[in-house]
């Protein structure tokens, strides 16, 4: 199909002055022959409008706000029209204004799309979603409506405002300015890819987004240990009675300290998975949720006292639950109140040095 030369034009209604003496924002399609007329659903004071730019002139709010939704119409202006050329048939400038005015009203959005799937998640907990499966939706979900907030001035976008390089920005925001990690960025990415495919399939997307993007390669690191002088720092560290999250997450990262268990089997284990041997000694043994593999831990006497410390006969697990969110904060938090410079994660607990956990303890066997 033959591309026609396709142009926007934005002008001042001066006709149709409101209250206030400012004029509506209008925009003018033009494909070949066919032209559309639309309303931008702005307006500006006339002496601020620059009808060569099709901008505000100047630095005052009313500019730069209005400048920030001219820039947005333009992008969902251009994305609509590139929306309708992939398909491959004819179509008008009538037919870009449609689309344009129906991208935000009608279409289903980004972000209302993943939170929609998180809440189908929730639902599903306890059937085939573990507990802890929302969690990385849940941050995915926070960091896009921060780059899209930060990026677009607006809280949520159509599909047809996405392109290539809005998963590339995206990629070096949560990089950059969130400061999170390669890893954290991949599963980002991933779901972003999958809500994008999903969208394609129940035909709210017009285009396929990001299919072809390929997710940046793993680094795969040598866990690093937690030091001897850290762990003291974290075990010895007087939590007021007044901040019960902070304290429960030490205790949790204690537990993991002494028997080498991940977060996630930490917050599912049961009575059940405890045994006794013939020598009256007390045992935990659990299917790791990552691998399946059988993990076999002898309980140290500290790791003991955690477990008689939040038994509770009305609760099936052997700790309270605990959000993964809430965790990464409070880890956070204890690193800060302990004044360890290293970095420090609740995975840090399995990776530590048991040389000195070792001497003089009962602990024969530990298999992560």
């Amino acid at each position: 199909m033959k591309q026609e030369k396709f142009k926007v034009l934005l002008y001042l209604k001066k006709s149709s002055l409101d209250k206030s003496g400012k004029a509506p924002i209008m925009g003018r399609l033009t494909i070949g022959r066919s032209m559309a007329q639309f309303s931008c659903k702005l307006s500006c004071t006339l002496s601020l409008w620059n009808p060569r730019e099709s901008r505000l002139d100047g630095k005052s709010r009313e500019a730069v706000e209005t400048n920030a939704k001219i820039e947005k119409l333009l992008l969902a202006v251009h994305s609509a029209y590139d929306s309708l050329t992939e398909c491959k048939k004819p179509f008008d400038a009538e037919s870009v204004k449609n689309m344009l005015q129906g991208s935000m009203d009608t279409q289903t959005t980004l972000l209302a799309s993943l939170n929609r799937y998180i809440e189908d998640l929730k639902a599903r907990i306890g059937i085939d979603v573990s507990k802890t499966t929302p969690a990385t939706y849940i941050a995915t979900y926070r960091s896009l409506g921060k780059f899209i907030q930060k990026k677009f001035k607006t809280k949520d976008l159509a599909f047809g405002q996405l392109n290539e390089q809005f998963i590339r920005e995206y990629q070096d925001f949560v990089l950059l300015e969130l400061g999170y990690s390669m890893d954290s960025v991949r599963h980002y990415l991933a779901i972003l890819k999958k809500i994008c495919k999903i969208a394609f399939k129940e035909g709210v997307s017009e285009k396929l987004h990001f299919a072809h993007y390929k997710l940046p390669k793993q680094k795969l690191t040598t866990p690093k240990a937690l030091s001897r002088e850290s762990f003291e720092k974290i075990r010895d560290l007087d939590i007021p009675a007044k901040r019960p999250s902070i304290r429960y997450t030490k205790d949790l990262f204690l537990f993991a300290c002494y028997t080498g268990t991940a977060y996630a089997d930490v917050v599912r284990i049961t009575g059940e998975n405890l045994f006794t041997d013939e020598e009256g000694s007390l045992w935990l043994k659990y299917a790791r949720k990552k691998t399946d593999y059988r993990a076999r831990v002898k309980l140290l006497p500290e790791a003991i006292a955690l477990l008689e410390k939040y038994r509770d006969e009305n609760r099936d697990t052997l700790f309270p639950w605990q959000s993964p969110e809430m965790v990464k904060a409070n880890m956070k938090g204890l690193r800060i109140m302990a004044d360890i410079k290293q970095p420090m994660s609740y995975h840090s607990g399995r990776h530590m040095d048991l040389l000195f956990l070792l001497k003089n303890s009962n602990l024969q066997e530990l298999f992560s």
